[in-house]
C-alpha cells in the first residue's frame, strides 16, 4: 500500500506543545484526506524537518501544514529538492512551490491578464513608504504584507489619520496595496481547485471591527455556490499559471473591485488550508488525485 507523508510542523502537529489556536485546520484537513484515501493508502502526518531518510520512505508527500516555512523558505525549498532526489513525488512540485513562494508572482499574472489589486513593492518598508503610497494610490489607507509570508502574520493596516509609528519597519521585500472596503463588507473569496478541477468555493469573513479573514484572527467562513462570472475569472487565474500541468491542489482567493469583477489576492499553491468542511467530495478528489500521480509516476 502506498505511504503519502503529510508535511506539517511543530505549531500545527497535534503532540506539539507550541501549538497554533488555528492548527485545528490541521485536524480537519488530514481526516478529509485520510477518508478519501481509507483501505488505498497510508497517510502520515509529520515535520518537514524529520530526517530525510525517514521522508524517503514514503511514496508522496503533500504539503499540508508546514506554516512555519515562511521563516525559512531556502531551507524548506531544499529540503523539498531533497525528498524529491529521493525519488518521492512532492506535491505541489518543487518548480511550483519556488514560484509561488514569493508574491512578486503576483506581477507575473498581471502581465498575464489577471484582475489585479495596484501594488508597489518596496524592498524593505518603513513610514515614508506607507506615507508615500497613500499619495500613489489616492487612498486614505493601505495594507502592508510581507513577500514571503501567510496567515497575515506580519501584516499591517494604516491609514491618514493612524499612520504607521516612526520606529515601525518591516526589515524584509513587502508590499502596500490601497484597503478594499470589499473585505469587510462583502468578504474574500475563495475558490479551491484539484488536479486543474474545480471543487468548491466559499466566502470567508472577517470578525467585527478586524480585516483578517484567518480563523487566527476570528475569521468565519461560508460555503458558496459562486455565480458564473465569478467562477469564471478564478478559472482564469488557473489558466494563466506557468506550468504545463496544473498543480494538484490550488486555492485561488479573490475580493471585489468597485466596479463588481473579481481581482486576485493570491494564488496559494504551497501550503493553504483546502476548507474541506466546506466542499463534501472534496477529500475524496484530493486523494483520488494523489493516487492518480503515484500510478503515473509508476
Amino acid at each position: 500500500m502506498p505511504k503519502i507523508a503529510f508535511l506539517a510542523c511543530p505549531i500545527t502537529l497535534p503532540t506539539s506543545p507550541t501549538r497554533r489556536s488555528d492548527a485545528f485546520e490541521h485536524d480537519l484537513l488530514l481526516a478529509a484526506l485520510k477518508a478519501g484515501l481509507a483501505g488505498r493508502a497510508d497517510l502520515i502526518d509529520l515535520d518537514w524537518r524529520a530526517p530525510l531518510e525517514e521522508l524517503a520512505g514514503f511514496d508522496l508527500a503533500y504539503l499540508g501544514t508546514p506554516w512555519d516555512y515562511t521563516d525559512a523558505k531556502d531551507e524548506f525549498l531544499e529540503r523539498l529538492e531533497a525528498i524529491a532526489a529521493a525519488g518521492v513525488i512532492v506535491c505541489n512540485p518543487v518548480e511550483v512551490i519556488r514560484w509561488n513562494s514569493d508574491k512578486l508572482y503576483l506581477r507575473e499574472l498581471e502581465r498575464r491578464g489577471a484582475s489585479s489589486i495596484p501594488t508597489l513593492w518596496p524592498e524593505s518598508a518603513g513610514p515614508s513608504d506607507v506615507l508615500a503610497a497613500f499619495d500613489h494610490f489616492g487612498a486614505d489607507r493601505v495594507v502592508v504584507k510581507r513577500r514571503v509570508g501567510a496567515g497575515a502574520i506580519g501584516q499591517d493596516s494604516f491609514s491618514r489619520t493612524a499612520p504607521p509609528p516612526a520606529d515601525w519597519r518591516i526589515e524584509q521585500p513587502a508590499m502596500i496595496q490601497p484597503f478594499l472596503p470589499a473585505i469587510q463588507s462583502e468578504g474574500e473569496h475563495s475558490f479551491i481547485f484539484v488536479d486543474g478541477r474545480f471543487s468548491h468555493a466559499l466566502i470567508k469573513q472577517a470578525s467585527h471591527g478586524d480585516y483578517r479573514i484567518q480563523s487566527l484572527y476570528g475569521g468565519i467562513e461560508r460555503a458558496v455556490e459562486p455565480a458564473a462570472a465569478d467562477l469564471a475569472a478564478a478559472q482564469g487565474i488557473m489558466a494563466m499559471l506557468p506550468f504545463a500541468q496544473p498543480p494538484l491542489y490550488a486555492r485561488i482567493d479573490m475580493v471585489r473591485l468597485d466596479g463588481g469583477a473579481l481581482a486576485v489576492i493570491e494564488a496559494e499553491l504551497i501550503e493553504p488550508y483546502l476548507y474541506p468542511e466546506q466542499g463534501e467530495k472534496f477529500g475524496q478528489m484530493l486523494a483520488d488525485a494523489m493516487l492518480a500521480a503515484l500510478a503515473k509516476h509508476n
